[in-house]
């Protein structure tokens, strides 16, 4: 289990815990404002008053005029001198520094104005001529076309700040680091702290993985005798198995560089930065060699490339696939980097990617059996304030099935449980509620039910209950309910065998039993509902298992038409001929319609205690298998028990049972 305290190792000084003070890149904007308003403001003369043209003859003629100044032939600029000033403007002094403007007078052609100046001051000693004046407003001019191409590229680069906000290696925010990897890099210092100790239930998996850590720890013990050091590592197996958990593990023994990233991570709306990132990845993981890299959820790049470009061929992806290939055994030589990768997709992987040189190794990481689901309640127990009656190998057989994510969470949600209803430790009926609560959902014992639909409720789970009871071969059953739980009406508990192959006859006897409440319904009410949505569902997908996949139907004969390569799901044809596609369609029928009507026989025959059965889950609600036992009698065939490799293992309470399988009424 991972170990949350994330402040072992910080220092005590308090200079290293001070944050360091990174520049704030909007300050560059704010100075952009700044220079933009300051231009606006201080570049050119100040708002004058501008006056006609009388008024300007009047202020020649009463020689009240320092200077005019003629602006790019489009306004004039008057001067006033110290007479004028006096007369017009008592409040103003003269400023020869930084004269200004007094007046303003816009002219149409500067020709005209400069002849009607010259007629106005006629017989004038010393007349006053205007000055041509070139002015250029740089900071304005500058501004006009330089700041529609700041904001463009403040835009963009806000854009791919905000892309890359989560990104990678030594910066993602920078634009110029787009093409680096994302890959976190976990050393010596980090806080990984899961061992080989901490990963329960996968033992032939992780012997596999101590082999490749040793390698990496002690490679002369191998290179010595001529052996090479694997490059890929290959984790495959359903979700919530352990494979990531696996590699953090590797992470926490190996005491190499550590490099994770996801097979997301490289995927990109640029065209060649996946690819990008693949070699700086690599490049990284050299530098630091011997190291490990870690890509979890691999066949997010590594899917099958296409042949057909119609048919919806990624070319960034594939580019990105074809450097990882070229990265793991291409010309150039990673020695002391080996590859780990995980993914639940095996089949759709490319076969380029699969070979002996990149992934020399595929190991699978299966559903825990029963010894590996008690080691990994183990794991999961040992921060648990747990009380005396909770036995681990009893939770183990309730559990078939389960992943270890899923048994962590079972574990979770009995504390919570157990929280609820303030308990001191958590029971061992904390377990099997919580176990409940997972299989089958959330209790609604408030949802509004007639009596007439809790009746049929009640039949058709009863008829579950009594056709598994009376068939050799079916699950045996744990308890049957009418409280509607999640989106089911009623449900019904089994306890599947541990079995590793499944024969005709057993496939055969579940599909009676799953057809058993709408039988009981048909015998009962003379009538069906929809409640078996559900139950048709599965027997339809077993029924043509059956004929299709398994070779278990004398017409089809010995043949299979399933595709391990995963690949089917992408074709546009069916593997088979029309003609096959009817036989194949007419055998699903005849094998449905015989296990229904011989779920029909049974309930017939046993008919009152169907009934019986029926009118106690309307009365109680929930039905255990004493009951069942009490009605029919005990089952005559013995389950064969896989005993724990204990010498010393008392004998399990049979008794108690939980759920582990459901049959839904929808």
């Amino acid at each position: 289990m991972e170990n949350n305290n994330s402040f072992g190792n910080f220092s005590n000084n308090k200079n290293d815990n001070k944050p360091k003070k990174k520049f704030n890149f909007y300050w560059i904007y704010v100075v952009l404002v700044a220079i933009f308003l300051g231009s606006l403001f201080f570049n050119g003369p100040k708002n004058a008053e501008e006056i006609d043209k009388g008024k300007l003859i009047t202020l020649l003629k009463d020689r009240d005029i320092e200077k005019i100044d003629l602006v790019n032939g489009e306004v004039a600029e008057i001067y006033l001198n110290e007479t004028g000033l006096s007369k017009y403007f008592p409040d103003i002094k003269t400023n020869s520094f930084s004269p200004v403007p007094n007046y303003t007078l816009r002219i149409g052609s500067s020709e005209r104005f400069e002849q009607d100046i010259e007629s106005a001051q006629e017989g004038i000693a010393d007349p006053i001529y205007a000055h041509v004046v070139k002015r250029h407003n740089w900071g304005s001019e500058i501004i006009s076309w330089i700041l529609p191409l700041v904001l463009i590229f403040g835009f963009w680069f806000l854009i791919i700040r905000m892309m890359g906000r989560n990104g990678g290696a030594g910066g993602g925010g920078n634009v110029f680091n787009i093409g680096k990897s994302q890959a976190k890099l976990y050393d010596n210092e980090s806080d990984i702290k899961v061992t080989f100790k901490d990963v329960a239930g996968l033992e032939e998996a992780k012997e596999e993985v101590v082999e490749v850590v040793d390698f990496l720890k002690n490679p002369k013990k191998y290179t010595r005798l001529g052996g090479k050091i694997p490059k890929g590592v290959l984790l495959v197996g359903p979700p919530g198995t352990g494979k990531t958990l696996l590699a953090k593990s590797v992470a926490g023994e190996a005491n190499v560089p550590f490099f994770s990233i996801s097979g997301s991570d490289f995927v990109e709306m640029f065209v060649g930065v996946g690819a990008s990132r693949v070699r700086d990845l690599f490049k990284q993981a050299k530098e630091k060699s011997p190291s490990i890299i870690f890509i979890d959820e691999i066949d997010a790049i590594g899917r099958a490339r296409s042949k057909n470009s119609m048919s919806g061929g990624n070319d960034e992806r594939e580019s990105t696939l074809n450097q990882l290939l070229t990265e793991m055994d291409g010309f150039g030589t990673n020695s002391g980097v080996i590859v780990i990768a995980a993914t639940n997709r095996a089949d759709i992987l490319d076969k380029a990617l699969m070979r002996a040189g990149r992934f020399d190794r595929q190991i699978y990481v299966e559903l825990p059996d029963l010894i590996g689901r008690k080691e990994i309640f183990e794991v999961h127990m040992r921060k648990l304030k747990l009380a005396n009656d909770v036995d681990k190998e009893f939770l183990a057989k309730q559990t078939p099935g389960f992943s270890g994510a899923d048994i962590a969470n079972v574990c979770n949600e009995a504390a919570l449980i157990a929280a609820r209803r303030n308990k001191e430790s958590i029971e061992k009926q904390d377990f099997l509620d919580a176990i409940d609560r997972i299989i089958g959902g959330l209790e609604k014992k408030n949802k509004v039910i007639t009596d007439s639909e809790k009746k049929v409720i009640a039949f058709h789970e009863a008829g579950h209950a009594t056709t598994s009871w009376l068939l050799e071969f079916a699950h045996p059953l744990v308890k049957v309910t009418i409280v509607p739980r999640g989106k089911a009406l009623g449900a019904a508990w089994y306890l599947p065998n541990e079995r590793q192959i499944t024969t005709k006859e057993q496939m055969y006897h579940e599909m009676i039993a799953t057809l058993g409440g709408r039988a009981a319904e048909q015998i009962i009410f003379g009538h069906i509902s929809t409640g078996a949505l559900s139950d048709l569902e599965k027997v339809t997908k077993q029924a043509t298992a059956m004929v299709a996949y398994y070779g278990l139907d004398e017409r089809i004969g010995n043949r299979s038409y399933y595709d391990s390569t995963g690949q089917q799901d992408y074709a546009l044809t069916k593997p088979f001929s029309e003609k096959t596609a009817e036989i194949i369609d007419e055998q699903v029928s005849e094998i449905i319609e015989k296990a229904y009507k011989e779920a029909l026989r049974i309930l017939e025959e046993n008919k009152d205690g169907l009934t019986q059965l029926a009118n106690k889950l309307i009365e109680k609600e929930v039905v255990f298998g004493d009951d069942l036992e009490t009605i029919f009698g005990k089952r005559p065939w013995v389950k064969e028990e896989i005993d724990f490799p204990k010498e010393s293992q008392q004998a399990t309470d049979n008794g108690q049972q939980s759920e582990s399988t459901e049959e839904n009424l929808v």
